[in-house]
């Protein structure tokens, strides 16, 4: 069986980021990997040419990657226990291009991330990230699903 050195674990604070983090502490503790924990805070529109009053771009991004950072510190509070061997990352722009940029950057040997399972207009509409980690990514990808 091939060996994990690094273990990508992509999150968006949700349930099903819990779930996936769940089995990518499993395997990086058994493998002793290091897992490399990513949130990708979702490019902002870019309002800068419309009349929008008392709102600086500058410091509204600020406090949405303070606010990231403040929600990737609970996530590993609560979710890797005594687990020592990992980093933290709050990167900005699409997610899914994100999530494959860092992977290949770090040599990922496994990308780790939760389906919200989106069906239908849902998915029309939204996408999903996990779908198109899936298909483009240059390492195996273990998506974990709510059950």
């Amino acid at each position: 069986m091939q060996n994990f050195d690094k273990i990508l674990l992509a999150v968006d604070f949700s349930d099903s980021s819990m779930n996936a983090c769940e089995y990518a502490l499993a395997l990086a503790t058994k493998f002793g990997s290091k897992l490399i924990i990513v949130h990708v805070i979702n490019e902002p529109v870019d309002l800068r040419g419309f009349y929008v009053p008392h709102i600086s771009f500058d410091r509204l991004e600020q406090e949405i990657e303070e606010g990231a950072r403040k929600m990737m510190d609970k996530f590993v509070a609560n979710s890797l226990g005594g687990f020592a061997n990992f980093e933290t990352l709050i990167l900005s722009g699409i997610p899914y291009e994100e999530i494959l940029k860092k992977s290949e950057e770090e040599h990922a040997d496994l990308i780790v991330l939760g389906t919200h399972g989106r069906t239908g207009i849902d998915h029309l509409l939204f996408g999903s990230t996990a779908e198109r980690v899936v298909r483009t990514a240059k390492c195996p990808v273990l998506t974990v699903r709510m059950s």
